[in-house]
């Protein structure tokens, strides 16, 4: 994309209403724009970005053996009557009619349309299990939206849904689902922790929030480094293996795994290596049992021929706000630092004298040779404000064409991360970039 002819409007002060490093970040980028209170328009480098990451999301539910599916956002009232929510859930739904005066809502959540789905598609234990997930926009009216998409109304949302004929097959989902979390986050770039969540009514333990360390986090934790070591790689735990999955559990949720400021830190002194930092929750999974199968009537027929009824998890990442908390876990004083696998463009092209034909040469053919994942600065600005913007948006490479490297073949190419810098020939950063 060329940038003279792109929509990144980037910004030189800091728009008042941002409170958070991701939020002032995010609209000085120009990633998106608020639309009214809690609601924001993606614009095309901040969209880039979240395609990135919800590509990567897709990419491991799909390997841990999940379906993707696609339902609507407006939902009949009539399903959440029938299990007990629609009146318990309170003023963070968006209630709405239709032209017929009947009852709708702009979904929070899924888990009474997929119990639906599932009632009317499946029969049979045979046809257990299965793991049902989409990532669709959701809606919560927030009373105080703030911290831009950290805590919006509108979000982008990855749930996923287990459904399992008995305890044990739940509990083998679950650990399925806790290993495509960690294997994501990974792939993201950011260290992620299991902390033991509550689990309310359900009881039990299989419920875990996934906080992601950044400085500007919102809560304390405390962990054990050992976490930071685990090999959770496809070579050394597999899906299909339920021993794997086992060992890989109880290594993820030791007594002393992670816990937050609100509570007793259990076993702390068995820990070597103690860590405490910041935290961003990112994600949470949990097991619920039939508290949605059983009132709304999900029933399949059983070995023996009986009545059986399914055992159900949940599994939420947030999407959109994972944007703003990779923000938080990757920025400095200049902009964001964005991780290679979710930056809009691999490398910004810094063309600093646009009209020098060896410049406008070299530019042309490296953003050929990119082939879409760059970012070609073409307009007419002085140097510093090219990199002003590079550093402000973050892109994990950049390539410096000036004048005088221009007639002797060569670029500069500085690493956004590290702050390094080399100059090379156009062919040796080309190979560094791609």
């Amino acid at each position: 994309m060329r940038l003279s002819r792109s929509l990144v409007p980037t910004l030189k002060e800091t728009p008042a209403e941002a409170q958070i490093a991701s939020h002032r970040l995010m609209l000085r980028a120009g990633l998106v724009r608020q639309t009214s209170a809690g609601i924001y328009a993606w614009l095309p480098a901040g969209w880039r970005v979240l395609q990135n990451i919800a590509q990567i999301v897709r990419e491991e539910q799909d390997a841990s053996g999940a379906q993707e599916v696609l339902m609507p956002t407006i939902q009949s009232a009539d399903l959440w009557r029938q299990s007990g929510r629609f009146d318990a859930y309170g003023p963070e739904m968006l209630r709405l009619k239709d032209r017929h005066d009947r009852d709708m809502l702009y979904g929070p959540t899924n888990e009474e349309m997929i119990t639906d789905l599932l009632r009317q598609s499946v029969k049979s234990y045979r046809e257990l299990p299965q793991n049902l997930y989409h990532i669709q926009w959701k809606f919560r009216d927030e009373v105080r939206p703030r911290f831009g998409v950290m805590r919006g109304r509108e979000f982008l949302m990855k749930d996923a849904y287990s459904f399992d004929l008995d305890h044990a097959g739940a509990v083998v989902a679950y650990r399925k689902m806790m290993l495509a979390y960690m294997r994501t986050f990974r792939r993201l770039g950011v260290q992620a922790i299991p902390m033991a969540a509550d689990t309310g009514p359900i009881g039990g333990d299989l419920s875990h929030e996934f906080i992601i360390l950044a400085e500007t986090g919102e809560s304390q934790v405390y962990y054990d480094a050992a976490f930071e070591r685990i090999d959770y790689s496809a070579g050394a735990v597999s899906y299909e293996s339920e021993a794997d999955l086992a060992r890989f559990y109880e290594t993820m949720t030791t007594p002393y795994a992670a816990t937050d400021e609100k509570h007793d830190i259990t076993a702390w002194a068995k820990v070597a290596e103690k860590r405490g930092g910041r935290g961003i929750e990112v994600g949470h999974i949990f097991y619920f049992g039939t508290k949605y199968s059983e009132p709304m009537g999900l029933r399949v027929a059983g070995p023996d021929g009986s009545q059986v009824v399914p055992h159900m998890g949940s599994y939420g990442i947030g999407v959109s706000r994972l944007v703003g908390a990779l923000i938080e876990a990757h920025h400095d004083e200049a902009g964001i630092k964005w991780p290679d696998s979710v930056a809009p463009w691999k490398a910004a092209i810094l063309n600093l004298k646009v009209g020098d034909a060896a410049c406008d040469a070299i530019c042309e053919g490296i953003y050929a040779k990119m082939a879409g994942n760059a970012l070609y600065d073409d307009r007419s600005d002085r140097a510093g404000a090219k990199f002003a913007d590079a550093d402000l948006m973050g892109h994990p490479w950049q390539i410096v064409v000036g004048p005088r490297g221009a007639a002797n073949g060569m670029v500069e190419l500085k690493r956004r991360a590290t702050g390094e810098r080399a100059e090379l020939s156009v062919e040796a950063a080309l190979a560094k970039v791609l």
